[in-house]
């Protein structure tokens, strides 16, 4: 392909725009073009077609019209646009709608006009600004994020003059330091005035489409049409060759379409030239030295890297181009650079919702039922309120909101609400410390144990840069820092025992096949277990396909395994021939010669014998556990002596973002995502939250496909069967699997791609997430389809979420809350007492909590005995709505500052805070007093503060009594005499 664009230009030809069939192909085209000293400009694959909700497609919309404005920017003539033949069916957008307005430091700016104006120009108004293309106000500081910066940016205004510009980070919402003197703000879509953004509106009514909302955002492009330009008209295209496949695909649905594109003209294919794909070596570079060779590299260092001969000169540049010809040739160092790795935010909004199971430490799970701001002899302050057992509810005051958590369990187990002031919750908290010390020093016993024998040592060969040279794909930043760890643990002496995190399609086992080919090639066994028959004969085929070549023998073990086959492998094992063998827990009773390492897949899912068994095994060998769920930093830090643990968070290069529909649950939109997916070859995953219906959505989806193959599976249906049954599914012998939220969470079937999730308004967020995450997983492109009963019936919360659902393929605090919600439950499971009834009565969160404290208490790590301070100062003292309008963003204000340690950290919240909403008034101020109070008193060993005008009292552990005197019974001169002497008595220790 390259070889054909280089030809093609270096002949004298000439286009305005280059037809590819895919971004891929995109890029190296725009490589050829730039080497050959144009300007390239690559349009995203926009594989819209009229109608279709354009909120799906909202990251390649944005990248459209960022491109489009760069390039009508560009007055030059030597510029070049590539695009994927599907974006060219599309309207195109003219100059006329990328008009800019700058904004400058000491300007006046008339809020509602521009609040107006940034309306009609497509941002979204928001609370808490996290994406490109949204804006919030709040009094005198307005947000924004345009979409062609990389940090959103903070106006501050005094009266209607701009006092101050400055960046900020979406994660943390905290501004830089640098004010800027200006910016320029583009349209988030177009730039439109009142009169045309309203006729647009009209013309959006009348499209006909099944998007889930009707607005600018899901069908603006559709209803522009008229205004817009066309791509066939306005360039002169020339296509790519072999496009051929491609547009008789396109034919199916878009005959005009296909048929314009047949009538251009084709770039030929090089007949001087051809591409190459083979790195650069001396020995290759020797070979053809007498043609002219242009070295490309961005610099010398990768010169170095790859030990090549420095006298062959080199080009400084950043492109990859790979081309041969009978005597010039061009090759490359570069590595096409990875996508970023999306930040995590630290602010979780929406974590509590009012309906929300939690947990409070001493009174059980409970319903959240939200703020209530209340005034209580005289004194106005926020509360939380949790509803027990026969409407009895519990008013907890805001600055202890740390001792509540969201419940967190196994999925389809229903929690109990406790009943307040019964006391049986405290009974259960000890019975289950009990059970948690037992399991705590049993872990430390085997870490105890395995500390004082002297590990096997696998030196490094050289032959493992070949193996991961074999692997065919660039390893990831996090893979190669895995293995660096795994090969450090294992030539230290030290008994190895890692846990290796990371979701499903991320790379385990890649990683853990180094660990396997090292104790190999050192002449030593290495075993990988797995929970199920599917898991261990999917990392059979890995193993196998990578270790054949080097002559290393790989066998499988599990109940599928004929007899014949089975004393064979076990006699090998146990006279050492055999040095690779994978299976399911029949493993673990084999005899081995001479073991090195235990690789476990999901250890967690392993049942109770057969964990007995591990811990026999466990004792002299090298053990790596792989599980899909992450585990928390705080449990991670408490068993940092006993147990290492390696992270991937990066998705492998090649894989794309999944592209998520909401529809209102319809026939017709049912039939076509189904038959889409069926069209490619691939299966899909249905997944139906009812075991009472299941069997009648069977009959209505056979009823809409008669020839579909269904296969049904729940919780209901045994553990044998469902394993079967998934062998057959993934052996293609079904084409849907039907099921309540899916089975198995760690499992991966690349050929499935289509998820549809029914009644998605029922699930949470974070649920939504993790179910979306099931697909997509290879090199294809995932589709999600969120179907919802009735949308009439949708609170405006729910159809927010799940708008949000649709447009991020990546969601801000869904992921975050998602991947929290996992690490819970990955550090329950770690214990393997994933089955026990304790995690269930108390949730997760609670059950970690106690868990650390154990472990710390037997490790001597004295853990800090939480102090609580009861508070009852009569004072005023709330964030103010006034300063913080919305519930949410005042609830995760509370949340953060309830689990403040230090005056330092309240000091850096309201930083923060009046970074965020600008001056803070009386009572905000006087709540963060509040804070400052209670961790000094939890310093200084007070339990409890009371007033009663200007008398105060205070009372310690030992229930001594201090009395203070303030000024006047007024807030602040209460506040200062309790401050003062708390500072005073901290200091004096």
């Amino acid at each position: 392909m390259q070889s054909a664009v280089y030809e093609f230009f270096k002949n004298g030809g000439n286009t305005d725009l280059i037809g590819v069939a895919n971004e891929k192909d995109a890029f190296l085209v725009s490589q050829v073009v730039e080497y050959m000293g144009k300007k390239a400009y690559s349009l995203p694959d926009l594989r819209a077609s009229f109608g279709d909700d354009l909120l799906s497609f909202s990251d390649e919309l944005q990248q459209l019209l960022i491109t489009l404005k760069q390039y009508y920017e560009d007055n030059s003539t030597k510029k070049v646009l590539i695009s994927p033949i599907r974006t060219l069916l599309t309207p195109l957008p003219t100059k006329n709608l990328f008009k800019t307005q700058s904004i400058e430091f000491g300007e006046t700016l008339n809020l509602k006009d521009f609040k107006y104006s940034m309306l009609n120009w497509g941002y979204s108004i928001v609370d808490v600004v996290e994406s490109q293309g949204e804006i919030s106000f709040r009094g005198d500081i307005v947000d924004i994020f345009p979409i062609n910066s990389e940090l959103a940016i903070r106006i501050s205004l005094f009266d209607d003059e701009i006092e101050s510009i400055r960046y900020f980070e979406c994660e943390t919402q905290k501004s830089k330091k640098d004010e800027l003197e200006g910016f320029e703000i583009v349209p988030a879509l177009f730039s439109l005035s009142g009169e045309e953004f309203d006729e647009l509106n009209e013309k959006i009514e009348l499209i006909q489409s099944d998007s889930f909302v009707k607005d600018i955002h899901s069908l603006g492009l559709w209803a522009l049409k008229d205004v817009c330009a066309d791509y066939f008209e306005k360039f002169n295209i020339k296509l790519m060759h072999s496009l051929e496949d491609e547009i008789s695909e396109l034919g199916f649905f878009d005959k005009d379409g296909s048929k314009k594109l047949n009538s251009l003209q084709v770039i030929p294919t090089a007949k001087e030239f051809k591409s190459l794909d083979i790195s650069a070596t001396n020995t290759f570079l020797n070979f053809h030295k007498n043609k002219k060779i242009t070295l490309l590299a961005k610099s010398e260092l990768l010169l170095r890297q790859e030990e090549i001969d420095v006298s062959f000169g080199f080009k400084q540049s950043e492109l990859i181009v790979n081309i041969i010809g009978y005597d010039e040739l061009i090759i490359s160092l570069n590595k096409q650079s990875k996508k970023r790795r999306r930040k995590k935010a630290s602010i979780i909004l929406d974590e509590l919702k009012v309906g929300d199971l939690v947990v409070h430490e001493n009174y059980g799970v409970g319903l959240f039922k939200g703020l209530q701001n209340t005034t209580v002899l005289g004194s106005t302050r926020d509360f939380v309120v949790v509803e027990y057992q026969g409407d009895d509810r519990l008013l907890l005051p805001v600055e202890n909101l740390d001792v509540i958590d969201r419940y967190i369990s196994d999925g389809g187990h229903l929690a109990v609400v406790d009943k307040l002031g019964k006391g049986s919750f405290s009974k259960l908290k000890a019975k289950t410390r009990e059970k948690l010390l037992e399991i705590a020093s049993e872990i430390i016993a085997v870490a105890a144990k395995r500390e004082m024998i002297e590990a096997i040592t696998l030196h490094q060969q050289a032959k493992i840069r070949d193996f991961q040279r074999d692997a065919g794909f660039e390893y990831t930043d996090d893979q190669k820092k895995s293995i660096d760890e795994i090969f450090a643990d294992l030539k230290s002496s030290k008994m190895m025992d890692r846990l290796l995190s990371g979701d499903v399609g991320f790379g385990k086992t890649e990683v853990a096949m180094n660990a396997m080919f090292l104790s190999a090639i050192n002449g030593y066994q290495s075993i990988l277990l797995a929970p199920t028959t599917l898991l261990s004969s999917q990392h059979f085929k890995s193993l196998y396909e990578r270790f054949n070549k080097y002559g290393i023998r790989v066998e499988k073990l599990d109940r599928f395994t004929s007899t014949k086959a089975k004393s064979r492998i076990l006699a090998d094992l146990k006279s050492g021939e055999l040095k690779v063998c994978v299976g399911t827990h029949s493993l673990l009773s084999v005899e081995l010669k001479n073991p090195a390492l235990i690789v476990l897949d999901e250890e967690h899912k392993f049942g109770v014998k057969q964990k007995e068994k591990l811990k026999q095994m466990r004792e002299d060998v090298h053990i790596l556990s792989m599980s899909a769920t992450p585990i928390p930093r705080s449990l991670n830090m408490a068993l940092s002596s006993i147990k290492q643990y390696s992270q991937i968070l990066t998705p492998p290069n090649e894989r794309e973002d999944i592209r998520t529909f909401v529809k209102e649950y319809e026939e017709k939109s049912l039939k076509e995502a189904i038959t889409r997916e069926l069209r490619r070859g691939g299966q899909i995953f249905f997944v139906h939250n009812r075991i009472a219906s299941i069997e009648n959505k069977k009959k209505e989806l056979q009823e809409l496909l008669p020839n579909l193959k269904i296969l049904v599976l729940h919780s209901k249906i045994s553990a044998t069967v469902t394993e079967k049954e998934m062998i057959a599914f993934e052996n293609k012998e079904y084409d849907l699997l039907l099921s309540t939220s899916i089975i198995e969470s760690g499992i991966h079937i690349p050929n499935v791609n289509t998820i549809i999730i029914d009644g998605s308004d029922n699930f949470g967020i974070a649920d939504l997430h993790q179910m979306r995450g099931r697909v997509g997983r290879g090199k294809r492109q995932g589709y999600c389809y969120f179907l919802v009963k009735d949308k009439s019936t949708l609170t405006e919360q729910a159809k927010k979420r799940l708008i949000a659902l649709e447009a991020n393929s990546f969601l801000g605090s869904g992921s975050v809350l998602a991947y929290h919600d996992l690490e819970i439950r990955g550090g329950g499971n770690l214990i393997g007492e994933a089955q026990s009834g304790h995690i269930k009565n108390i949730g997760y969160s609670l059950y970690l909590k106690m868990l650390e404290d154990a472990i710390n208490t037997l490790l001597n790590n004295t853990p800090v005995k939480k102090k609580e301070v009861e508070i009852k100062l009569s004072i005023n003292a709330f964030i103010s709505s006034d300063c913080v309008s919305e519930d949410r963003v005042r609830l995760e204000l509370y949340r953060r500052l309830s689990r403040c340690e230090s005056v330092r950290d309240v000091l850096d919240m309201e930083e923060e805070m009046v970074d965020r909403f600008g001056k803070l008034d009386i009572y905000t101020k006087q709540f963060l007093d509040v804070i400052t109070i209670k961790i000094l008193a939890t310093h200084s060993d007070v339990v409890s503060i009371s007033n009663f005008g200007q008398n105060i009292t205070l009372k310690d552990k030992n229930e001594q009594k201090s009395y203070l005197k303030s000024r006047s019974k007024d807030d602040d001169d209460v506040i200062d005499t309790v401050l003062s002497y708390l500072r005073k008595k901290v200091k004096n220790g």
